[in-house]
């Protein structure tokens, strides 16, 4: 677990490091912050969930970047509190379309009762979204290495709702 938290905060600083060395503009010009929120409430079942991301712009269509996750979720007497990690990769390949590669590592911390469960696994999302604006897009997402097992949802497929400021 830790060395996937070493090479995550290596990539960043790598990145970083590349990103300003190949470009004259200032690197801070570029990085935008923001990210994504869930909601959702349903019969004997809630959801709140918040990913804080960073991105760097290399130009209109391409932007790479890192996030961080916390969600809680509640499913009739079991209750879960989800750490993650990830990267992500944006491509525009026109102003409306955002098409999405990330990769996520979750923790998840469970309960039912006195029955107490950790574990962690990854996910792979593939995502299209509708931009909105140059702060907002919508979309869904679907999770390749989606396991009914391990996932804390329902379904491979998710909605996507970004802003970047």
């Amino acid at each position: 677990m830790m060395k996937k938290v070493f090479l995550l905060i290596f990539l960043s600083i790598a990145f970083t490091g590349i990103s300003q060395e190949a470009n004259d503009s200032k690197f801070w010009d570029k990085v935008r912050f923001g990210g994504s929120f869930g909601v959702g409430f349903g019969n004997n079942t809630s959801n709140v969930a918040i990913f804080p991301s960073s991105i760097y712009e290399f130009n209109e269509t391409f932007a790479m970047g890192v996030n961080l996750g916390y969600q809680y979720a509640k499913r009739n007497d079991v209750k879960s509190n989800v750490f993650s990690s990830g990267l992500l990769g944006l491509v525009n390949p026109i102003y409306e379309i955002q098409l999405s590669a990330e990769y996520e590592q979750l923790f998840v911390n469970s309960s039912f009762g006195d029955f107490r469960e950790s574990y962690n696994y990854p996910a792979l999302y593939f995502g299209a979204a509708y931009q909105i604006s140059n702060n907002f897009v919508i979309g869904l997402r679907y999770d390749v290495l989606y396991n009914t097992n391990e996932s804390i949802y329902a379904s491979a497929l998710s909605p996507i709702v970004r802003i970047f400021f």
